[in-house]
């Protein structure tokens, strides 16, 4: 009992957390062996190594910069697994260095040359033809030069501001006319307006020739009079968490645009990436000139701003890519005569996308909403949405139609601030009334509530999800969402958003469980009960599905209900800090992480409650700052058939061993494959099934 209790007491120790940035790191490494997964076509296999490098780029400007931050700072803040900022750079440079490799080989020695046999191909300016390098000198003088600028370094001309992420030409140049060779370095930053693949004239099929290469063969129109001695391309990744004053913000909207233009060129550098051939004096300067050390280069042996490759995931060569589906509908919200909201009203309804429709569900929620003269109000949260925004335009059109619409914009959704604020000024400019944000906290609670006129009384609608209102992802993330009319939620929603509104402090709910209010005692809470009904014959069992896991209090009730017998199922995708299966601590927990086709998004959370079974979705995942510094909401699943269905989504999430991995007490993770005998189990690929199933049985009808 003594050693039990020290344990107990010991829970907190370092030992028994692993490194969120490392784990981070984990997470980007199963994305890239999905890149290696023959199983998967061509141009998908291109897609994931450009997610890899997008992903990574948004490692180092986030949590690198944020490491760095602290060293710069004096701060000695201890990681979760207890490391110091400078240990944990130093095992993200030795943990990222393979990957590179690998990324590398995977691009030039697989799918490039493989693309070939498919007609794509991307030359080398080296082994075009003369007539194709006098078309692609024409495409340079009228197209490119106009807009290209030349910035030498001297001593009338500081560095250059180079744009984050942007892509670099540093010449080496030669100038003979005074009588001596001086040598001098010259900059070229490309437009991001140029397309990046060029396409070759008279060629059947797709074949392209890289700008770097066409601006390089033609410097001499740049650089009259001097001699061109070599050119060599780089990039720039610079601080990019933006971080807002909001106590001395007089204006929020103005604040962060001028941060979002900042970020661009004006925050700190934290990695330089420059091509393998780049000579050391070359490279030796811009670390110089960048205040970087040699530990923040990076030296490929491929092209850079892999991103910009997603421009060939677009071509049009079906057999290289995922076959298209066609997601399933809701019958009951196509009726002419009872409508989105006659079927709501009569049952709740939940929709698994991508494998239901975005547009048959919540867009014909919006649209219904916005052209029913029986509607009066609608409010909505948004996160994220797409640029060319359908829930939008819905929104506006509401408004336009003489309805009460409030948008409630998180300006401080990282990297969407740009697209937020652009929307948010049509919407006002619409008469949609627009909300930026509560003080100090990000929201990111997925909800709309809409109230309509019925027989002389108001009634409530809600839809709840746990992801954005954006048409784009909702066809490639999976997420959970619901449509209800129950009267409590309806409560519940228009106290949220008065809370978002007036800044209140509201103390009951009566469903809703709300971060930054109750959702922690609350998840502590249902943890506390498996561990108090569990038994040796009747053992407490947790089923729970989010994106990521780190929290230092949350990690170690987990633990302690491990030590009581209580099972636990994890699917994590992304980062998880807690270490299952150590003995006497976690060997009760397991933790799947699942990649595919999708990105796997839904936050799903089951507690068996000594048999008296309790589901839950949210929008928040098991982190600080999810149950701390944010907005979320957490909800139950009160219908017995739509808790079964989901209850029986999380066992076939966890049935998996095609896309599935383990991860290990160590932190190292290990692809689940199927035991001997065993049948292989997607269960993306499942849900696509049934999905085709009962699209064809309606066809059928």
């Amino acid at each position: 009992m003594d050693n039990m209790d020290k344990e107990i007491t010991n829970l907190k120790d370092y030992k028994y957390f692993l490194n969120r940035e490392i784990s981070l790191l984990d997470f980007n490494e199963r994305v890239l062996y999905e890149a290696m997964d023959t199983s998967h076509p061509l141009l998908e296999r291109l897609k994931f190594l450009s997610i890899f490098t997008s992903n990574i780029d948004e490692f180092f400007m986030i949590r690198v910069a944020g490491l760095k931050s602290q060293i710069a700072s004096n701060v000695n803040e201890l990681s979760y697994d207890g490391k110091t900022p400078q240990e944990q750079l130093k095992e993200i440079r030795k943990k990222i260095l393979p990957m590179f490799e690998l990324h590398s080989k995977i691009l030039m020695e697989e799918v490039l040359p493989a693309l070939k046999h498919y007609g794509i191909e991307i030359h080398k300016y080296s082994s075009i033809t003369e007539s194709e390098k006098h078309f692609l000198k024409k495409y340079f003088n009228e197209n490119v030069y106009p807009v290209l600028t030349p910035l030498s370094f001297g001593p009338t001309n500081p560095f250059p501001q180079l744009i984050n992420r942007a892509l670099n030409i540093a010449f080496i140049l030669k100038d003979k006319n005074k009588g001596k060779t001086d040598t001098r370095y010259s900059f070229i930053q490309l437009p991001n307006f140029l397309p990046r693949f060029v396409r070759m004239p008279h060629k059947s099929g797709f074949h392209f020739i890289l700008l770097e290469e066409i601006i390089k063969a033609n410097a001499k129109e740049l650089y009259p009079g001097l001699e061109i001695e070599s050119a060599y391309n780089f990039r720039v990744t610079r601080d990019a968490d933006i971080e807002i004053a909001e106590d001395e913000a007089g204006d929020l909207l103005s604040e962060i645009s001028e941060q979002v233009k900042l970020r661009r060129w004006g925050m700190a550098p934290v990695r330089l990436e420059a091509g393998h051939k780049m000579p050391s004096e070359l490279l030796n300067f811009l670390i110089d000139y960048l205040d970087l050390s040699k530990d923040d280069v990076y030296v490929h042996n491929r092209p850079l701003n892999i991103p910009d490759f997603m421009e060939l995931v677009k071509l049009d060569i079906p057999e290289i890519k995922d076959s298209p589906f066609v997601p399933r509908v809701i019958k009951d919200f196509l009726s002419p005569k009872s409508g989105v909201f006659n079927a709501i009203k009569q049952n709740d309804f939940i929709i698994h996308l991508p494998y239901d429709s975005f547009s048959n569900s919540v867009l014909r929620l919006l649209n219904e909403s916005a052209s029913d003269p029986d509607v009066v109000l609608i409010k909505i949260t948004l996160y994220r949405t797409d640029k060319s925004s359908p829930v939008i335009e819905s929104l506006m059109r509401a408004a336009e139609n003489g309805k009460n619409v409030t948008a409630f914009v998180e300006l401080k959704a990282r990297f969407d601030e740009e697209n937020n604020i652009v929307w948010a000024r049509k919407m006002e400019q619409s008469g949609v009334h627009v909300v930026y944000g509560v003080p100090h906290l990000k929201t990111h609670c997925k909800i709309a509530y809409i109230v309509r006129k019925e027989s002389g009384k108001l009634r409530q609608y809600v839809h709840l999800s746990t992801g954005n209102y954006n048409q784009v992802t909702a066809r490639l993330y999976t997420d959970i969402g619901l449509f209800t009319a129950d009267p409590k939620f309806g409560k519940d929603a228009a106290q949220l958003f008065n809370y978002l509104t007036s800044y209140s402090h509201p103390k009951e709910w009566q469903d809703f469980i709300v971060a930054p209010i109750n959702l922690y005692s609350k998840l502590t809470e249902l943890i506390d009960r498996e561990i108090e009904k569990s038994t040796p014959e009747n053992p407490g069992l947790i089923l729970a599905k989010m994106n990521q896991l780190a929290h230092r209090e949350l990690i170690p009730k987990l633990y302690q209900a491990s030590q009581k017998g209580v099972q636990m199922r994890l699917l994590v995708r992304g980062v998880c800090c807690l270490r299952p299966g150590i003995p006497d601590v976690s060997e009760n927990i397991e933790v799947h992480s699942i990649l595919g086709r999708f990105l796997e998004h839904s936050r799903i959370f089951y507690f068996k409650n000594g048999g008296d079974e309790e589901i839950y979705l949210s929008s928040a995942d098991w982190m600080s700052r999810n149950l701390h510094n944010r907005v979320e909401l957490m909800f139950p699943i009160k219908d017995h058939q739509i808790r079964k269905i989901l209850i029986d989504t999380l066992h076939s999430y966890w049935k998996d061993n095609t896309k599935s991995w383990n991860l290990n007490n160590d932190g190292t993770y290990s692809q689940i494959q199927p035991a001997n005998g065993e049948q292989s189990f997607s269960v993306q690929k499942h849900f696509l099934e049934i999905a085709s199933k009962i699209n064809k049985m309606k066809g059928d009808k």
